[in-house]
């Protein structure tokens, strides 16, 4: 006897009425991106895939590994980009000497409270240009990628968002 075989279950389509692409909100975003694209363009020539990564990078607040020549205007696309959106931006030129609280911050002393205070790094900005990451100790990078994936730095031991 022929086993019974079921019918594919079969769904509904669950597509809205208005293409996600045509939405008051989608198009504000299209315009916002062309926008900073015309703000970056003034600045770098021929960088549009470059410059759309680093929005979409934003957006997810991910981050993003320029790599390239030098010469090819990589800083100034990211200052270009910063400017474009209006953020704090911080660079940090990365050499052999560089240590960990130079990019976290420390605790500074203040002689007149008797007490420490934080002095926060230029890793605590919205858009941080890191330069030269591979010339710097395994410390300081381990420093700066605590910062990248846990957004947060530890400083004496004690973390801080």
């Amino acid at each position: 006897m022929p086993t019974p075989t079921r019918p594919e279950p079969t769904l509904a389509p669950t597509r809205p009425a208005v293409p996600a692409a045509s939405t008051p909100e989608a198009l504000a975003a299209r315009r916002a991106l062309k926008a900073v694209r015309a703000e970056v363009a003034k600045a770098v020539v021929g960088q549009d895939a470059a410059v759309t990564g680093m929005v979409i990078a934003l957006l997810s607040q991910g981050h993003v590994l320029l790599e390239g020549v030098p010469g090819v205007a990589k800083t100034l696309l990211v200052r270009a980009l910063s400017a474009a959106v209006s953020l704090d931006t911080k660079r940090v030129q990365f050499t052999p000497d560089l240590m960990p609280g130079d990019i976290t911050g420390s605790l500074i002393y203040d002689a007149r409270t008797a007490e420490f205070s934080f002095r926060e790094g230029p890793v605590f900005t919205n858009l941080l240009l890191a330069d030269e990451i591979n010339r710097t100790p395994p410390k300081t990078q381990a420093a700066l990628l605590e910062a990248m994936e846990e957004r947060q730095v530890s400083v004496d031991g004690e973390p801080r968002p």
